[in-house]
């Protein structure tokens, strides 16, 4: 089933949301200072081109710098990035085989705003990072 939400995606607003990642990634890596916002758009454009199948997990070891980073990156190309989910949504949402590839924009929202400490792999390696989490306990000083 993922499979095919993930083509119909990708011909209805998942390639143009992948191709506008592209862009503000290589406008980021032109600036070396910004070149960790384009690695970051790297990684979301991969999720953004086939994104069903896959989650956002947020990484334990992400701290102050992953805050800070966040800030900054949301000021810069973050909102733009949001208002293209948002308006691809709308879009999708005027059919009916369009509302779930519109949730799933508006579920994307998040991470496009956000990114520093976050991985983006499949349901599988998510659940497995969470079984090894659980299974090492809680950390002790």
């Amino acid at each position: 089933m993922s499979f095919l939400l993930n083509v119909i995606w990708l011909f209805f607003g998942g390639f143009v949301l992948f191709l506008e990642y592209i862009v503000i990634g290589v406008l980021a890596i032109i600036f070396i200072i910004t070149i960790p916002a384009g690695i970051a758009c790297f990684r979301i454009a991969g999720f953004v081109l086939w994104p069903f199948g896959r989650v956002v997990v947020e990484r334990p070891d992400a701290g102050t710098a992953s805050t800070i980073m966040n800030v900054i990156w949301f000021l810069l190309p973050g909102w733009v990035l949001a208002l293209g989910h948002l308006t691809t949504a709308v879009v999708q949402a005027l059919t009916i085989i369009g509302i779930p590839l519109a949730i799933a924009n508006i579920k994307m929202i998040p991470i496009t705003c956000f990114p520093f400490g976050k991985d983006v792999m499949s349901k599988r390696e998510a659940e497995m990072r969470r079984v090894h989490i659980l299974a090492a306990g809680p950390a002790t000083p």
